[in-house]
């Protein structure tokens, strides 16, 4: 049984509250503990789907001096000490909707190798994540490509821009609205984002 028991509408409108202070005090108090607990009990899930030990990261927007985030997430990944450079996993929300990810971000050194391989493997891939799934190419802002929008000739574009431009990101994943039924149900949000990381892991294996 999780101590995840499910998100509220309170959990979005944090992203409302004006200043830095105000919102980083609400995102530690109701937010940030909840994808905690989500992330510590798909921790041991991940540990023997991947093979690797996973760690569980609770975004800390500790670089912040003026901002107040507009998004944030716990990211699971296979080291104790950060996430950042490597292929990992996040549950996070924006004001307007929860994120379920597979990512890797600009900071990861495997990024060239990675989109090298997936070009290799374009038809395995594209046949591999389900139509109602979504991509992303920037973590940073909340929009997203439906992947039945997706085609080999733009897989080739987002790929061929994860290998040759040092900001780009490849995030794929799924994304529900505030108003989904299923994120006020802890354990049927736990499972459906277990499922979503067992439909993502041949993504995750080509990183290898």
């Amino acid at each position: 049984m999780s101590s995840f028991t499910g998100f509220t509408q309170q959990d979005f409108e944090v992203f409302s509250i004006p200043g830095l202070e105000e919102r980083m005090e609400a995102l530690r108090d109701n937010v940030s503990p909840k994808l905690e607990a989500i992330a510590s009990d798909l921790a041991p899930d991940l540990t023997a789907m991947t093979g690797d030990e996973m760690f569980v990261h609770v975004a800390k927007h500790a670089r912040r001096t003026t901002n107040p985030p507009n998004d944030t997430w716990a990211a699971i990944a296979a080291n104790k000490r950060g996430y950042k450079k490597l292929p990992h996993f996040q549950v996070g929300m924006w004001g307007t909707h929860v994120f379920i990810w597979f990512a890797v971000i600009y900071e990861s050194p495997i990024k060239e190798d990675f989109a090298k391989t997936l070009l290799k493997n374009k038809k395995q891939v594209l046949s591999s994540v389900p139509d109602h799934f979504v991509w992303s190419i920037d973590h940073t802002k909340p929009d997203t490509l439906p992947h039945n929008e997706v085609d080999s000739k733009k897989l080739t574009q987002m790929l061929e821009r994860l290998k040759d431009v040092k900001k780009a990101e490849l995030l794929c994943g799924l994304t529900l609205n505030r108003d989904d039924d299923r994120l006020r149900d802890g354990d049927q949000f736990i499972n459906l984002c277990r499922w979503t990381f067992e439909t993502l892991q041949p993504l995750y294996r080509y990183t290898k």
